[in-house]
């Protein structure tokens, strides 16, 4: 027998069906998983097997292929856990596996069948929503990928076993709410300078505009205290920015609690970072400070102090505005 569940692979904040296909058959007993798994996945059989026998579950003494689909597809991250134990609980009978089709699943497992969460939960209940599909996430993202619309059904247990109970009519799990988070600490105010009448009035027209702005001055003259007031004239994220804004953040891993905010990004890079922790990249590719500061602010203190292969890959960023 061979079931099926949905699950989304990253691609920048782009979320890419993924089709986890598992198989239970006579043969050696083992676990194996195919579809260009990184380490990450290949390690996700010890997880799925001890939080299997946590939740009092045995593993089948049977062959298990675990195929990841469409094959020729890299699959990064841990959030394949989730989806590729529920395949083999729905593979073996212990819950049904036509619910199960209606959902996009995501999550890590721990080793006591708990489920941890992920980067990504934002993208992939928008991607899941514009499939007819609902979600299955983490409890700690609920928060976060209910802000992909009211009419979508989102699932965010805790436990295997909650999961496993609501599947079979005997726990109910309800739909988790948006988080908001409240605005933080206050910012440094504009209202504070006194003086620098001419600086304030470039801050007040790079705000309107969405400029680049480039201070020049000897060192004390106020240049980083400036630039640090400047997201408190900023206005606040309409909705849709807000949605490209926390897409991002999801991706990155940056949302603190699933709970997202209107407040615009200040990212501001100390001047050893590298151009992979710049513009973004890296063995597993992550969003960079530039992608970061999407509809914000990217402060760039002691400019000349960057490497100049890191500015050089500014240019094509200079005639686009962050705000």
């Amino acid at each position: 027998m061979v079931s099926r569940v949905r699950t989304v692979a990253f691609q920048g904040i782009e979320a890419v069906p993924v089709d986890v296909q598992v198989m239970v058959a006579p043969g050696k007993v083992g676990m194996s998983i195919v579809g260009l798994p990184d380490k990450a996945v290949a390690e996700s059989r010890e997880r799925v097997q001890a939080a299997l026998h946590a939740s009092g579950l045995s593993m089948p003494a049977k062959r298990v292929t675990i195929n990841l689909a469409p094959a020729d597809l890299p699959k990064e991250g841990s959030h394949y856990d989730l989806p590729i134990a529920l395949g083999l609980m729905a593979a073996i009978g212990v819950i049904p596996a036509d619910p199960l089709a209606a959902f996009v699943v995501l999550g890590e497992l721990s080793l006591d069948g708990t489920i941890a969460s992920v980067a990504g939960a934002l993208p992939a209940a928008i991607a899941a929503n514009g499939d007819g599909r609902g979600l299955i996430c983490p409890h700690e993202c609920g928060p976060e990928a209910a802000w992909a619309g009211s009419e979508i059904d989102i699932l965010a247990p805790r436990s295997l076993i909650a999961l496993a109970n609501h599947f079979r009519g005997t726990q109910v799990l309800s739909r988790p709410e948006p988080g908001v988070r409240s605005g933080g600490p206050d910012l440094p105010d504009l209202a504070d300078i006194k003086g620098q009448e001419s600086a304030r009035r470039a801050l007040e027209v790079a705000a309107a505009g969405g400029h680049n702005l480039l201070m020049v001055g000897p060192p004390g003259s106020g240049k980083s205290m400036l630039a640090q007031r400047l997201p408190s004239i900023l206005p606040p994220l309409s909705p849709r920015e807000l949605l490209e804004v926390s897409m991002i953040a999801s991706v990155a891993g940056e949302l603190a609690g699933g709970r997202l905010t209107d407040r615009r990004p200040f990212r501001a890079p100390h001047h050893s970072a590298s151009m992979a922790a710049l513009v973004g990249g890296g063995l597993r590719a992550r969003p960079g400070e530039i992608s970061l500061a999407h509809h914000g602010v990217l402060f760039l203190d002691e400019l000349p102090e960057f490497s100049p292969q890191t500015l050089d890959a500014l240019r094509s960023r200079l005639n686009q505005p962050t705000m």
